[in-house]
């Protein structure tokens, strides 16, 4: 890689891409950095210490040549998509998700610049022990069948050209800095944090057992940029590794808001709720040197720090 490399962000202005963003600027202060985002589901002021480009284009039909001629790029890192699960039109989901990425790679095939994209935990669909990547994929909504259809090009693409690189990452339950724009998508650590903080009891579904992989985000944006130096094509887990319960991320709240209030239990509305989610991280260990540094009670207590000072 050069010592001034240069990076296209998609989705930079959203919650993973521009934590990402702003890491890759202090990684390597010389970078050409361009993040290319439509505002769907980005804010601007996510980048606030931004030094780069950015194109406001929507990526489904984005004219990557036209747009940046025969310029050569270390890498594109690719996590613009529609995330909002809660969208249920198919067409819409399953097209500008797809033929995005379809786009991202027939530009970077001739000069087979690394690809480092975004598919999904969501891709397992339910499970009830730790996800391994050559599990099946068992989508149980639109949002999941379109990262299923991106990885399925995205190994074929790799294995027609055995010398370009192209990275798939499996981010799992994904909480941090910069997600608040987002609305009802964005984490359950920052929904229950926001209800405890006003002095409401957290509202989560009944009895609190559901469990999750929660991943900080700084361990999310640490293992994308591993996938820099990988050697092969494949599809990665990013998680913390460790399946967690709501009941224990109200109490890990608790502890660091300086609150102690009680579960409100409601009834589950979702009939396709995942009930468990939990990454198997060997694959990542071995291909990309990852190991998350935020077990939960250290990535929550950062995180209060981040949102409230607290």
């Amino acid at each position: 890689m050069h010592s001034s490399p240069n990076f296209i962000v998609t989705g930079g202005a959203g919650f993973i891409g521009s934590n990402l963003t702003l890491a890759l600027q202090e990684k390597f202060p010389d970078a050409r950095l361009t993040v290319i985002d439509d505002f769907r589901s980005g804010n601007f002021k996510n980048l606030a210490g931004y030094r780069g480009d950015f194109v406001a284009q929507n990526l489904a039909t984005l004219d990557w040549r036209k747009q940046f001629d025969d310029e050569s790029f270390d890498a594109i890192f690719h996590l613009a998509s529609i995330t909002d699960t809660t969208l249920h039109d198919q067409f819409l989901q399953v097209h500008d998700n797809v033929e995005s990425f379809r786009r991202i790679l027939n530009f970077a095939r001739p000069a087979e610049t690394r690809i480092i994209y975004a598919s999904s935990a969501a891709t397992y669909g339910s499970a009830t022990e730790a996800s391994v990547e050559s599990n099946g994929a068992a989508p149980a909504n639109i949002y999941a069948f379109s990262k299923v259809i991106i990885d399925n090009i995205a190994i074929r693409a790799a294995a027609e050209s055995p010398d370009w690189t192209i990275i798939g990452l499996r981010y799992f339950n994904v909480y941090g800095p910069r997600e608040a724009h987002k609305g009802v998508p964005a984490s359950m650590v920052y929904h229950l944090a926001q209800q405890m903080k006003g002095g409401q009891r957290p509202r989560i579904f009944k009895h609190g057992e559901q469990k999750r992989d929660f991943v900080y985000v700084k361990d999310a944006v640490e293992g994308s940029i591993l996938a820099l130096g990988a050697k092969d094509s494949g599809i990665y887990n990013l998680g913390c590794g460790q399946a967690r319960s709501f009941n224990e991320l109200v109490d890990v709240l608790n502890r660091c808001l300086g609150t102690k209030l009680q579960a409100d239990y409601v009834d589950n509305p979702h009939a396709h709720y995942q009930n468990f989610t939990q990454a198997d991280l060997t694959n990542a260990r071995s291909a990309l040197g990852y190991e998350p540094r935020f077990p939960l009670e250290d990535g929550v207590r950062d995180y209060m720090q981040w949102l409230y000072g607290a």
